[in-house]
């Protein structure tokens, strides 16, 4: 994939997207003629599928002039997009500044940090809300000095899962899949790829996974009366949603990482959804991405069997 001006500002831009789609085999006994396919984002140079956004948001920031000199980059992240705004930021020569939830795992902090990003802890039990009410105060306290991304109501987000994961998806996935299956932590990824599915694929079931309040998923947002939702999100692409179960999900990651292959929480709670759609329709093809590698979750206790 190449972003526009990529090759100019830096070549790590060229490393974003392209990532491979492979087959997740841990159904297979249970659903005999199902499929499921899943892309691995974890392939990505930051690490995860918000490489994709945060390029192209602050590519398009540059070019259009509102990023410049002396400028520090600022926004709220669970961890991935801030992981990403610090490696871009560190490459571009700009200052980061990311306010993230406490509850964020010590492996992302420390990715954080080890790119020189400076970090603003926030209340875990206030949630991601609390980060997004935190960094519109610094924001806002301060807006010559930032340049603030505000990922969850930046166009740029979702333009980059429309015009790159959405675009992968169609190319590698058989062309009678039927269902596609995400979560919504900014938003960008549900209404970029479901965009582009409804114009193309509308066919296709677009199921969206929703976490608990409590404790959660890191890099899902909780929906609802009383939460912020992202202002890039449409719903009107998603056809239905799937309540999480914890304790289910992390034990699909589990088996996921017997099968060879080590996704994050998330990846967990999206093939938790995967698997309701083939309790209904167990001759189903359906495609879902894993969003982050489980590297990122040794600390949380995961892994322990």
């Amino acid at each position: 994939m190449a972003l526009t001006d990529a090759a100019q500002a830096h070549p790590l831009f060229e490393l974003v997207g392209d990532t491979p789609m492979v087959e997740i085999t841990i159904f297979r006994a249970e659903f005999p003629e199902a499929t499921v396919l899943a892309k691995l984002e974890s392939m990505n140079p930051g690490g995860s599928i918000k490489d994709r956004p945060v390029a192209r948001m602050l590519l398009d920031a540059v070019a259009d002039g509102k990023l410049g000199s002396g400028q520090v980059i600022l926004d709220s992240s669970s961890g991935n997009a801030g992981i990403a705004y610090a490696m871009f930021g560190a490459a571009l020569g700009f200052p980061v500044e990311i306010v993230i939830p406490a509850n964020a795992s010590q492996e992302r902090r420390r990715r954080l940090t080890a790119h020189g990003a400076q970090l603003v802890i926030t209340d875990a039990i206030l949630g991601y809300d609390e980060a997004l009410r935190e960094v519109q105060r610094r924001y806002e306290a301060d807006p010559a000095r930032y340049f603030f991304s505000d990922q969850y109501s930046n166009d740029s987000n979702w333009l980059a899962h429309y015009e790159g994961t959405a675009v992968e998806i169609l190319a590698q996935a058989p062309e009678d899949f039927t269902h596609f299956v995400s979560g919504v932590g900014t938003g960008g990824t549900m209404t970029g790829v479901g965009r582009r599915l409804r114009e193309e694929r509308p066919d296709v079931e677009i199921v969206g996974a929703l976490p608990p309040v409590f404790p959660g998923v890191e890099g899902l947002k909780p929906l609802g009366k009383g939460h912020i939702e992202p202002a890039i999100l449409d719903r009107s692409v998603v056809d239905s949603w799937v309540e999480i179960d914890i304790d289910a999900a992390g034990n699909l990651s589990f088996e996921l990482a017997r099968a060879g292959i080590f996704a994050g929480q998330s990846s967990g709670a999206y093939l938790y959804a995967v698997r309701q759609i083939l309790l209904r329709e167990p001759r189903a093809c359906v495609v879902t991405v894993l969003p982050d590698g489980g590297d990122r979750y040794i600390s949380s206790g995961l892994w322990e069997p």
